[in-house]
Formats: C-alpha cells, structure tokens, sequence
C-alpha cells in the first residue's frame, strides 16, 4: 500500500501567520472565532483519568491524523468524581480534576499551535445535586437562605413560604429514620468562593450534608427539619412530589433557568472570557430542549460569541427539520448517523429478523404499541411528580376563570397524560406571546388527534382536550382576552420542557431495551421500526444540508450511543442473512441450554447474542473483545432500563443473576465461540464494507464530521459507561505513523485508522469542497444499488473529489459480484487517496475500482498539487 502520494508540508509544523492572528484577536477582545467552522472534530472525554495535559500530550498525533478541532467534554468544575462533566456544580472555574484552567489552556495552545482549535461542550440546563451539596455553593445557599439567597431565581423550583423544596435521599420514610437516630445535627467547614472556609451547622445524613437555616440550629431535630427551606424526604417520594425541575428523571441534575440575564451571565461567564481571550473557539450545546426558549438562548449566545460555530444536541425523528430560526450551525448529527448506518441495511431482511423476533418472544406487536406502552409507564412512575406539576397549574388556570371553572383536575390529567404520550418528538417550539408558527402548531394539532384516539369521545374530555392545546399553543381560550398570564405563559414552557423527558426516558431509555429485534436502529435519534435507506434517501438529506445547515456536525458515534458504529455495522450483516442468522440463534441456544433459567426471556436473549456477535474477536480490528465484566455492566443496564423483569428501582435479583449467568456461560463456552467464529468468518466481507464504507460517507459527505476517540480505529464499545473507557491513543500513533512511512494496513482495524486519516487530511487540505453552501455535493451514477457515489466541488467548479462504497456486500456477492457494473466518474485522472492507484474517468468498472478495498476516496490528479 502506498504512502502519502508527494511531499507536503507537515500538519506538525505550527503555523506562526495563524498564532499571529490570533493573538490579534485575543488583544482586541473579539469574541469571533478566527476559524469559525472547524475541518472537523475529535470528540475527547475529560476526566481525572485523562486531564487537559493528558489530552494535550496527544495533539501531535491528531494533527496528524488530520483533525481540524478537539471537541471537549464539559470543561466546568463538576461534582466530585464525575467521569463525563455533565454534572457542573461551580460555572466560575475550570475543573480541577481535568487540570484547571492552566491545563485547559496548555491544551488549547497546543492544539493552535498545531493548527487546530478548541470545541468544548456547554451544559445549560442543569447543575448537579451532589453529595454534599456545599460543593454546588449556589444550591447549598438556595437551600440555606431560601428567597433571601442571591441563587434563589437561578433554579426551576417551587420554593415557597411552605418551604417544601425536596431533597429526597433517604433510604427510608422520615419517620423511620428519626426514629432510627440517623439524622443528626453538626457542624462543618463549608468551602467558600474566595478559598475560604466558614464553620456552619449542617444536618447530616451518612454522606448526605445540608445546611441550617439561621435562627433554627437551637431547635429539637424533628422541629429543626419541619423549618428548613427544603424538605428531607424518602427517595421514593421524588417520583410523585418532586418540586423542581431536572434532567430527565435524574433526582440529582437541577434544572437552570437561563432564560433569566443574570444567569446566563453568571453560567457563561468563564467559557465567554476564555473564549475571549483565544483559549476555546466554538461550542456543543447539551439538551437544548429542555431549556425554557431554546431560541432565545441561542440567540444570546450568539451575541455573547460574536457568531462562533455553534451545534445543538437536538434529536430530529424521520423527517423532522432544526427550525430555520434557531442561530446556529445545526446539530451535532444523529440525523445523519440513522442515515448513514440505514445504507447498509437491508430492507428486505426485516420480515425475517420479525419472524426471529415473535418466535423467540411470542410479542407480535408492533414497536409503536411497545413505545406506547413503554411511554405510559415513564409518565407513570419515574416521571408522575412533572404530571402533577403540569396538571395543578392547568387546574389553577381554569379555577380562575369562570368559563373554564368547570374543567376537573381528573379531566385535565387524562388529557396531559395523553397529550405527552402522543407526542412525536422532543418539543414543539413554541414561545409565550408570540403566535405560534403552522408547523410547530401543527405538531401539537396531530398529537392531539392521536391523543384523541386514546381518551375517546366524551364530549367533557374532548372538551378538555381542546382547552389544553389551546393553552399548550398559547392561544386565547376561556373568557375573552385571556392569552397572556404568567400562568399560562407557564403551561407553554413547561409542557415544552416535560415532552423532552417523556420522549427520551420512554423511547431511548425503555423501548429500545425492550424490543431488541435488530440492536442497530435502537439508536438516538432512529426508528426500531425503519430498516434501510435507500441511496436516493441520503443524497437527498446531504442536498438538504447544503441548502439548509452546511456546517452542522455529523457523527456516528457520541458518548451517548446505545453502541458504537462499528458494533452497528458489524450488526449490519443480519439483514441480509436472517434465515442464516436464526439458525446460528438456534444454535447458540442449544450449546447454552443448561445455563439458560427459566425467567431467561426471549427480549434479553436476543440482544445477548447480537451483543456477542458484534463484540467478540474481529480478526485484524485491533479491538479488545468483550470481557466477563463488561458484559456484566451491560446487560445489568439493559435489563434495568427495560424495566419488565427489573428495574433500578425495584430490582429482581433472581431475573438478573439468571441473566448474567447465561452471559458468564455463553462467555466461557468453547463452542459459542466457535459458532461466534464461524459466523464472523462468513461475513467477514460484509462486515468490512460497512465500518468503513459507513466511515468514509459520514467523513466526505455535507457536514463537519465528528470522530468519537478511539473510533478513528475498530472500537468495539457498548453504551455509557462503557464507551467512556480509556483509548490507547499512543498505539493508535504508533500505526498510523508505520503507515504513513510506507507499511500497508494490517487488518481492517489499520484500514479503518488509514482511511480517517486520508478522508480528514483531504478535508483539511481543501476546506473548500467541504464547507459552506458553496461546496457542491453531487450524486454519481452506478448501474447497481450495491454500490452508493457522490462528488464534491467548490461551487460551479468541476468535482475534485470522489466518494464511492460498497453497501449490501453480502448481496452483491451472492449476484455473483460487481460483474459489469460501473460508476460514471467525471473526466480527468484520479488518485484513490486510499490505494493510491490511479485511474482515467468516464465509464469506470466497480470491479476493477473496488479490487482492493470495498470504497474508494478519488481525488482528481493536480487537485492536491494545486492546494499546496
């Protein structure tokens, strides 16, 4: 295999022109970036285990992989311990577990001196609960202090004069555990902001610390508790009576309300001065949909960054569009991961995996009746104390208005409960005061119709029904004039932030561990229900995003996954062989019949054997197989989060050690090894066409394409905490550095690092086929569906460079090859930057194209030559 084709000046080298300029920027203050849209990015998760000096030890070795800007995990000071940061607890500084401010900017001169920038990740929504509360000094005065704390507007709760803000940590009722003497009364020295410690009284709960309000420390215990600003409760009262808003159905995330000036300033205050003085250059931002006006807070970041290249976590399902009015660059791409993972599927394999799929189970629903009912049970249980919330301020709406007074709290329930559970998406963007636009409107007109359909035809319901999505799109109902209220501004933001959580816990977070038919498409983002993409599918979403989002991300695998893109592709293989694939089910259930309890079911069962398959041994990948432990770790979450058998509320130790019994045995059997094996010898081919024919579309395609550490090789990982484990980035070096000096891949682990570095090096090399509205995308024909091709070009310029895969490889084998087959490849001489074979365009045989890999990136002879 050959080398990098001709000399070309080293991406080790700084560049003194770009430091200068920036430098410039940072004197002036600016707040622009000097790149604003990155090449591309590389996804690093800080922690104590890998700080900012750790990340900054590898900058050469992503320069040279062809990265364009680290992409940081939350750089902010989380709470103790934390291994992701999305639990900040102090916006004022950086995490000293991760290095500190000085780390983060050593990284940071690090990756600019070697030409690339900074991208970190920004949590607005919420701080962390944590244990104890004193290292979140904002909470812990909230809690003190009460509405006197200069942090009392910062948090979404209920703190009235009742004083019922709960903090529901203990193990058992209140009363209990008074009587138990397990509450006591101390004191502590609680860290203040200026590196002091003040002594305070505290209540103590084994490691749970809380303050005392001033004037009540002489107080008896019980009567001390009864006159807090916040009510110590058992943690199984949260579910029904929790009184401020969090992430999802985390007890321990507090939602932030950065709607107000005052918090955004203070929450942003430090990412915007460093920002400022040329440490970070661009921003991901963490759930924007459970914010209260997502628009309006892009909006002031906007102006607070002076426009730096911004992407938003927001989960589009199918066809769903950004709104062309949120200010930024796009998503961070799970839109385009369903897409692209969806080429190598084959539609015609679903039949087959469903027949699997009901044998083994006996359910023959289909998986909107299994995310019904998975939906009903979030809203239900985990997520009932936001119906209460929701509900009550409804009811207080109508009792105020006498032409609504007869509207029932009952009624109202039934129709929110309904009314959440037929939402489709995350939200609707609605905005208090201002009309609500016929696409958003609409959003919530359908899901009423499908609500309808759930609560029936009494004329009272039906009634209700109506009131709520009037009051839910802001629009006049009751007595004449009634639009605006701080309560019924309330009930349109706060429906928006319930959806979020309803969708994600009872999609995301339930069924897809529950209807495990083909693990691939239980993704973030995609549709247990949908298997393929056409080819025409995806060069319409990638003309789409030329028109519409250039520079939003794309990606194929996040921290926040189900599994890693190479687990899916591997999986990929299934829909083309599912007869095949039901017979080696069959035999791996009889070589693990003796092991296999009787409360074993088919659900787990199933995603037990897809997870081995795609976990185990992949010759030449360089990946570790899953070991004893892991596998452990990871279907104790699958089964919890599933929550049929066993939840991690209300967990069944006898379900689960069945379960990880059969795991432990299916592990340690030689001839589930060997059936494992055989299976992976057959489809090798498969196999290897989609990890990198889905890696090079993801990596040319419209977009800035995101690399997850460590995928730029073979990664074998499963869903957090398991995709969080440390990356041998220095081995990943070592063999890219042997390549790049002359040696050819070894293994598709080493074809896979080859082709990231060839397709992020072109990117870097000529920015301009690939950003902006100018950079053309343009489908190529092939006379077969196995093969998927498309060109890239700077505006009405000719196409400089070429993207070609092979998808459905199994197919095309059994047709007997590509046979005729050929791709129209625009005129001129081209080099697969690749192979670096070189070939004349026009009528090209696939064959003859696609001898040595299964894709090619074709760049047009003289294109490099110019660049440089």
């Amino acid at each position: 295999m050959s080398p990098d084709p001709g000399p070309r000046p080293s991406p080790d080298t700084p560049d003194p022109g770009r430091a200068e300029e920036r430098s410039r920027a940072s004197a002036t203050g600016a707040l622009r970036a000097v790149r604003p849209v990155p090449t591309s990015t590389y996804r690093l998760q800080l922690h104590a285990g890998f700080t900012a000096l750790d990340a900054a030890e590898i900058v050469p070795y992503l320069s040279r992989l062809g990265v364009g800007h680290l992409f940081c995990s939350p750089v902010l000071q989380a709470a103790p311990g934390s291994t992701h940061g999305y639990d900040v607890v102090d916006h004022s500084r950086i995490g000293e577990e991760i290095g500190g401010e000085d780390a983060l900017r050593r990284l940071a001169n690090a990756a600019h001196a070697h030409g690339m920038g900074l991208i970190v990740d920004v949590v607005p929504n919420h701080m962390a609960i944590p244990t104890p509360i004193w290292h979140n000094r904002a909470l812990w005065s909230v809690l003190r202090d009460g509405p006197a704390s200069p942090f009392a507007d910062w948090f979404d709760v209920d703190l009235d004069g009742e004083r019922s803000l709960l903090v529901p940590v203990l193990g058992r009722p209140i009363g209990t555990v008074l009587a138990d003497g397990e509450i006591s009364l101390g004191s502590e020295e609680v860290p203040q902001a200026d590196g002091t410690v003040r002594t305070e009284p505290v209540v103590r709960y084994f490691d749970h610390v809380l303050p005392v309000a001033a004037g009540t420390e002489h107080l008896g215990l019980a009567d001390l508790l009864d006159r807090q600003w916040y009510r110590l409760a058992y943690w199984k009262v949260a579910d029904d009576e929790l009184d401020y808003r969090r992430f999802f159905d985390v007890d321990t995330l507090a939602a932030v309300r950065v709607e107000l000036p005052e918090v955004f300033e203070a929450t942003h205050a430090t990412l915007l001065r460093l920002q400022g003085e040329g440490v970070i250059d661009g921003y991901r931002i963490d759930h924007p949909d459970g914010l209260a006006d997502p628009r309006g807070y892009l909006r002031d970041l906007e102006d607070a960054t002076g426009g730096a290249w911004t992407v938003v976590e927001k989960i589009l399902h199918g066809e769903e569009q950004l709104p062309g009015d949120l200010p930024c660059a796009g998503t961070t791409g799970y839109d385009a991961l369903w897409r692209v993972g969806g080429l190598f599927h084959d539609p015609h394999g679903a039949l087959g995996l469903t027949h699997l799929w009901q044998s083994r189970t006996g359910d023959l629903r289909p998986f909107e009746e299994v995310a019904a009912e998975s939906t009903d049970r979030i809203i239900s249980h985990s997520l009932w104390a936001e119906i209460e919330r929701l509900t009550a301020l409804i009811h207080r709406i109508c009792q105020e208005d006498i032409r609504l007074r007869d509207t029932t709290r009952r009624n109202i329930q039934s129709v929110v409960v309904a009314l959440l559970g037929s939402m489709d998406r995350y939200r609707a963007y609605i905005v208090p005061g201002e009309p609500a636009s016929g696409a958003e409107r609409g959003v919530i007109e359908q899901a009423a119709a499908r609500a309808r359909d759930r609560l029936g035809e009494d004329e009272d319901v039906v009634a209700t029904l109506e009131t709520v999505v009037a009051l839910v799109c802001g629009d006049e109902v009751g007595s004449a004039g009634r639009t605006r209220s701080a309560e019924r501004d309330e009930v349109v933001v706060r429906f928006a932030q319930t959806c979020g959580p309803v969708h994600a816990k009872g999609l995301e977070d339930t069924a897809f561990y529950r209807y495990t038919r083909f693990l691939p498409v239980n993704e973030v983002g995609a549709d247990p229900e949908r298997i393929g993409v056409a080819p025409d599918e995806l060069h319409d979403h990638a003309l789409s995003m030329v028109r519409t989002r250039p520079d939003a991300m794309t990606t194929l695998s996040t921290h926040d996954t189900k599994r890693s893109e190479d687990v899916r592709a591997r999986l990929a293989v299934l829909t083309e062989q599912p007869a095949e694939w039901t017979m080696v089910v069959q035999a791996l259930a009889h070589a693990t019949a003796a092991h296999r309890g009787d409360r074993v079911d088919g659900a787990i069962e199933l995603l037990l054997w897809q997870t081995l398959a795609a976990c185990g041994e992949l010759p030449g990948g360089g990946a570790a197989p899953l070991s004893p432990q892991r596998l452990e770790d990871y279907l104790l979450k699958a089964m919890r989060e599933a929550k049929t058998r066993t939840a991690w509320t209300a967990q069944d130790p006898e379900y689960e050690q069945q379960v990880l019994a059969l795991g432990r045995a299916a592990l340690e059997s030689e001839e589930v090894a060997e059936i494992l094996a055989d299976w992976t010898r057959r489809t090798a081919a498969a196999q290897r066409s989609a990890i990198l024919g889905q890696k090079l579309v993801q990596l040319t395609m419209p977009g800035v394409p995101d690399v997850y550490q460590g995928n730029e090789s073979v990664d074998l990982s499963l869903v957090d905490p398991d995709n969080r484990r440390a990356v041998d980035h220095a081995a990943h070096a070592a063999r890219l550095a042997r390549m790049i000096d002359g040696a050819g891949p070894d293994g598709i682990g080493d074809e896979k690092l080859w082709l990231t570095h060839r397709a992020l090096g072109l990117r870097r090399e000529r920015p301009e086929l690939f950003q902006g509205r100018e950079a053309a995308y343009h489908p190529l024909a092939t006379t077969t569906g196995h093969a998927l091709a498309f060109g890239r070009a700077h505006g009405e310029g000719p196409i400089e460079a070429v993207t070609v895969v092979t998808r459905l490889a199994h197919g095309l084998a059994q047709r007997g090859g590509w046979g005729e087959s050929w791709i129209a490849l625009p005129p001129g001489r081209w080099r697969d930057a690749l192979s670096g074979a070189e070939r004349e365009g026009g009528q090209v045989p696939l064959a003859a194209l696609l001898e040595d890999w299964p894709v090619a990136l074709l760049v047009r002879v003289g294109a490099e030559e110019d660049a440089r």
